[in-house]
């Protein structure tokens, strides 16, 4: 455990940390999905470190308590959480979501995130989106779905995004605090992509609702989108 709390890692700290054997997070009995999770919102960026300090309404703080001293300052400091560490958040879970194959079973990463922000610590959904002029849904991350296309062979997460959210009809109706994307799914018998090639940035400009811009011909404001 480490109740001391450090920053995310940067640059060449987080190189230096995180790579090699035995780093990252330890998987055992199908945790890989938490795991993963884990390691992406907390490793390397504070967006979403009000989950380990703050009193939220609804907080569970004995859960709070495990998820920053037991794994994320771990991460951090080390660069390696141990599997039991992760087992601990996995009973927790398990109790505060009526759900007995928590500690065993794989899930959907965004049931993990849906139990652990929404009733474990009450945290506002992150995302609002609206579909086809459609009354706007709330949620806490947003899962790629889409076709197989064949002109995308490695692409990126902005093509990626892009394509999803124009076969969805999709549009953010404002910008989120935090962009929290789940890759498409895959299995052991088929892959949509064999890689996908992280976007540093995300250029969010032509997903956001009624969002002012610039007329690909004439260059004035434009006032009509063709998909």
């Amino acid at each position: 455990q480490a109740p001391e709390s450090f920053p995310p890692l940067r640059n060449e700290a987080a190189v230096r940390v995180l790579q090699g054997r035995m780093k990252g997070i330890q998987g055992h009995c199908n945790s890989c999905y938490m795991d993963a999770a884990l390691f992406s919102l907390f490793s390397c960026t504070s967006v979403l470190d009000s989950m380990l300090f703050m009193p939220f309404p609804l907080c569970d703080r004995n859960v709070q308590g495990i998820l920053r001293d037991e794994i994320v300052n771990p991460l951090r400091r080390t660069g390696f959480v141990r599997a039991s560490s992760v087992m601990h958040l996995r009973e927790q879970l398990t109790d505060k979501g009526q759900c007995s194959s928590f500690t065993n079973a794989e899930k959907d990463p965004e049931e993990f995130l849906n139990l652990i922000m929404q009733q474990v610590l009450g945290i506002e959904p992150l995302l609002k989106l609206q579909s086809g002029g459609q009354k706007e849904q709330e949620c806490y991350c947003y899962q790629i779905f889409m076709d197989k296309q064949e002109d995308l062979v490695v692409p990126d997460v902005q093509q990626l995004v892009e394509r999803s959210f124009l076969s969805s009809d999709l549009k953010l109706v404002e910008i989120p605090s935090c962009f929290i994307i789940q890759m498409p799914r895959f299995g052991k018998e088929y892959k949509m992509f064999s890689k996908i090639i992280p976007s540093l940035e995300l250029d969010i400009t032509d997903l956001l609702l009624d969002s002012p811009r610039e007329c690909c011909l004439c260059g004035d404001v434009a006032t009509l989108e063709c998909s």
